[in-house]
This record gives structure tokens, sequence and C-alpha cells, in this order.
């Protein structure tokens, strides 16, 4: 008989590197961070390739969890309670294509069954090649799954009752995933969250980034997110090129990305707005605090479709004015009033004067506006994890360490 009193662990993995600048995993470190903070014993596992990868005590015994280091606090906001349990990637694993030096292949057939099966009650991925490993050892699972995909899943993996359920983030992904196989009584539409710290007030540092950022009497405009054509970067220069006398400022993307639009601008001779790159998000939020206005500028087409407002949940919390476009995954927000101003998707004329209204009758207010502040109370990242669980059979549910 198995002595299930050692397993205590709810398993989050990610099959990249941290950190990193990219959303999907901001949002998954902050889905694991939630889970901690709601008392559960919880765990972020993902890949290490650095320095530490050739030490042979990591590969000898390199299920460790342990406190998350500030650097990773700091990246992603993250609390107390989560620890992390890095896996040794040594060379030559995803130097060569191969599947027995694929990471992958090394999760699912040795990490997985030999050293963190023994203590794991519950996991919890985007990464589909680890769920199904985890369910042929007698793991219970819970999916998530955020982008549009052709391949069908496989039915012994998500008939099986160890499958407790899948979570997407809009109904055209729901939709796409039962197309696919997955049986529609498990899969769920959840929007992401938003990190509670963004809720915080921090008047002096915003006070410092109007200080950093703008001249006298000047207005700030702040993006945040990737930087892409289909997030409407191109459309904000050029909002920007219409309104010489209001300050823009874009906060993400990687260095390549910035150097791009950087030099965009340049040759546009659009002088007033900056990239600021990726913002480590325990000062994001200051920022967001300091703009008299928060632009979410998507532009139409497929990505529209199923798109995760990530960013629009911290938007909310920082208690600032939004103009935002109108898009499909954003419907449901249309009948509210917390995007102060909608407008037509690809249109910078339109996205300008949407701007100059809001400007004119929303004054930046040092506290926020408290409407949106107690709007966004419900879509934390903590009330998300608590509805995943809900769907969790008790006696498949992680230790309590509370």
């Amino acid at each position: 008989m198995k002595n299930t009193t050692l397993k205590k662990h709810y398993i989050f993995f990610i099959g990249e590197e941290l950190p990193q600048p990219k959303a999907h995993l901001v949002q998954s470190t902050n889905a694991a961070n939630a889970a901690a903070n709601l008392g559960y014993s919880t765990v972020l596992v993902y890949p290490d390739k650095g320095a530490k990868a050739i030490n042979l005590a990591n590969l000898a015994r390199p299920f460790q969890p342990r406190q998350t280091p500030i650097e990773l606090i700091k990246y992603y906001n993250l609390h107390d309670k989560l620890k992390i349990a890095p896996l040794a990637m040594p060379w030559p694993i995803d130097h060569f294509r191969s599947k027995f030096t694929d990471s992958n292949t090394i999760v699912s057939k040795y990490y997985l069954p030999f050293h963190i099966l023994p203590t794991t009650k519950l996991v919890h991925s985007r990464n589909w090649n680890f769920v199904k490993a985890a369910i042929k050892n007698g793991v219970p699972a819970i999916y998530e799954h955020h982008h549009h995909e052709d391949k069908p899943f496989e039915p012994e993996i998500v008939t099986n009752p160890l499958l407790q359920i899948a979570v997407t983030v809009v109904d055209t992904i729901r939709e796409s995933m039962i197309k696919n196989g997955m049986p529609p009584e498990k899969v769920i539409k959840l929007h992401n969250g938003f990190n509670r710290l963004f809720m915080q007030r921090q008047p002096e540092k915003a006070a410092e980034w109007r200080q950093k950022l703008l001249q006298e009497s000047q207005k700030l405009v702040v993006y945040a997110g990737a930087l892409q054509q289909f997030k409407g970067i191109d459309v904000l220069i050029d909002v920007a090129n219409e309104m010489p006398n209001v300050q823009f400022a874009c906060a993400g993307g990687k260095p390549a990305e910035v150097e791009y639009y950087q030099q965009l601008v340049k040759e546009k001779q659009v002088h007033n707005i900056k990239f600021l790159g990726y913002v480590l998000h325990n000062e994001l939020a200051s920022l967001l605090q300091a703009a008299d206005v928060l632009a979410h500028p998507h532009c139409s087409g497929k990505a529209a479709t199923f798109t995760s407002p990530l960013k629009l949940f911290d938007y909310f919390a920082s208690g600032t004015p939004i103009v935002a476009t109108k898009i499909p995954s954003l419907v449901e927000f249309q009948d509210t009033q917390f995007i102060t101003a909608w407008c037509e998707p690809d249109n910078p004329r339109k996205f300008a004067e949407s701007l100059k209204r809001v400007l004119e009758t929303h004054p930046r207010k040092v506290e926020g506006y408290p409407d949106k502040i107690e709007f966004i109370k419900q879509f934390s990242w903590e009330n998300r994890a608590a509805k995943i669980l809900s769907y969790v059979d008790e006696s498949l549910l992680p230790q309590l360490i509370l």
C-alpha cells in the first residue's frame, strides 16, 4: 500500500527558464503565487540551464523546494510563501534536436516519476506533456490552455478521472478545445487575475515616475504589455504623433523590440513617446498609478479573439482611467463603467479622440478612482485559484500549511 502522507505539494510546472519578460510566464508565476497565498504547499518548478545545472549534487537530488529568490520576487511581484525548485538541465539538454535530449522528455521521464512524484499531491501546468506524464503516473492534474491549436487531445488522457479540470481565458478557446476532444464538462473559462500588490497605493513612487517622465504641465499616457504590432504599438505611435503635448510611455518588450520601436519613432520623428523596456513588477504598479490615462490599443484580427487581457486587470487595480479598443475578448466589459472609453481598433484618430476626451473629463486622482479599485477585487489571482480548486475532488486537494 502506497504511503500518501508525504504527498503534500501543489506543483506548478513551467517549461521555460525564469525570469523572462513574457506574459505567459507572468500568468503562470502569479497563478502559483496565488495558490501559495491561499495556504497550500505550493512549489514552482522550472528548468535551470545556468551554471548550477552542472553541479552533480543537483542532478543526484534535483527536487529541493526552497525559498523564492529576491530576483524572482521583484521580477514578478511575488510573495514570500511560494517555494521554487529549479531542475538542472546540463549540456547537451536542448542543445541538440533529439527526443532524448529534450528537456520535456527529461522532466516527464526522469524528474517527475523519480524525484517530484513522491511528495506531489496535485500538478498544474500549461505544459500538456507534463500534465500527461503526471496523469500516467497516477497524479491528478489541472491543465491551462490559452491559445488556439488544431492538435486533438488524447482521449485516454482527457477522459481520465485524474484530469480534474482544464482552464482557459476566453470562450473561443474553450470552444476549440471541445472541438479538439476535451469533454465540455472538463473545461471552464476564467479570466486571468491581478496581483493584489497592485492595489497598494504608492503616491511617492508614482510622483517619482511623473517627475522622471514629464515636463511641466504635461499629461501622461501609459501602455504596459508586449511590444508587438497586433498589440497596437504602431497605432499608439501614430496617436502620440497626433497629441504632441502629451507624453506617452510604454513598459514592456524584449530588448530587440524596444530597440526596433525606438528606431521607428526616430524615423517618424515622434518625440513624445518613450520605451522603458521591461519594468519589474514591483515597480510597474506605481507607474500605472502615475498615469493620467492607461492605453489598451489592441488591434483587430485573429489574436483579438483569444488574447487574455492580463494587463487590463492590473490597469483596473491601479484605479486609473482606461481607454481600450473594442475587441472580442473584451466584449463582456462593454456594458460596465470600468473602462472609461471605448473606440474601434486600428484607428489612431479615434483612439486619440478618446484619449483627449478622457483627459478632459477625468482629472488624475492620486488615490485613484475607487469604483475601478472596488470592481477589480473579484479578479484577484487568489479568487481565481480558489475557483479552480473548487473543481478538484476534495480528497485530491494539496495540503494546507496555514
